[in-house]
């Protein structure tokens, strides 16, 4: 069932002012402290990139880093209210949900990100063939994500490679090093068949 969200009035960003010019755009949903969005719009400067972060610590750290780049914009703000509200219809090329928080305990659920409305929204922001990028150590959040795009009619999993090899991000690194698994899933937008 997709929960009813209310509305705002909120109004789309304008992304050829925010970042200066029109180029394809990647968001990094929850980016942490900036360190996998610099080193993917540094290895990308053809792209733009917006970070998004609700913790105000996190913010501060991703803007330290990403500022001598041209090609990204931090915003601080809810995931779900960018991705639904902010983000023009089709103008995403890639979005990136590196480890969001699982919420494990069974009673925190209703707290997590991907949802049917979620997805919906991604579906919407998402360009034709534009992907979802997600990473997480928790299998149990993983195998309920994987579930929920198996039910989506626009989004495919990719089984391809990607053009390159993506940065580790900081929580990745501490996984690894950890020796925690690592769950990765690429979904794809598609045209829905009539």
């Amino acid at each position: 069932m997709i929960e009813q969200l209310p509305e705002t009035n909120a109004t789309p960003l304008d992304l050829s002012e925010l970042f200066g010019r029109t180029a394809p755009l990647q968001v990094d949903l929850g980016c942490g402290d900036g360190s996998f969005v610099r080193r993917l719009a540094a290895e990308l400067p053809q792209k733009d990139f917006l970070a998004v972060e609700r913790l105000l610590h996190r913010v501060r750290a991703a803007s330290r880093k990403t500022a001598a780049l041209k090609n990204v914009q931090v915003l601080r703000s809810e995931t779900a209210f960018v991705v639904r509200h902010l983000l023009p219809p089709n103008s995403v090329e890639a979005f990136y949900l590196l480890f969001p928080d699982p919420w494990p305990k069974r009673r925190h659920h209703r707290r997590r990100l991907v949802t049917e409305n979620f997805l919906a929204s991604i579906c919407t922001a998402l360009a034709e063939n534009g992907s979802l990028v997600i990473a997480t150590d928790h299998a149990e959040y993983f195998a309920r994500i994987r579930d929920l795009a198996a039910n989506s009619k626009e989004l495919i999993p990719f089984e391809g490679r990607p053009g390159h090899e993506f940065p580790m991000s900081t929580f990745e690194k501490r996984f690894r090093d950890a020796g925690i698994p690592i769950q990765r899933l690429e979904l794809r937008k598609t045209s829905p068949v009539m």
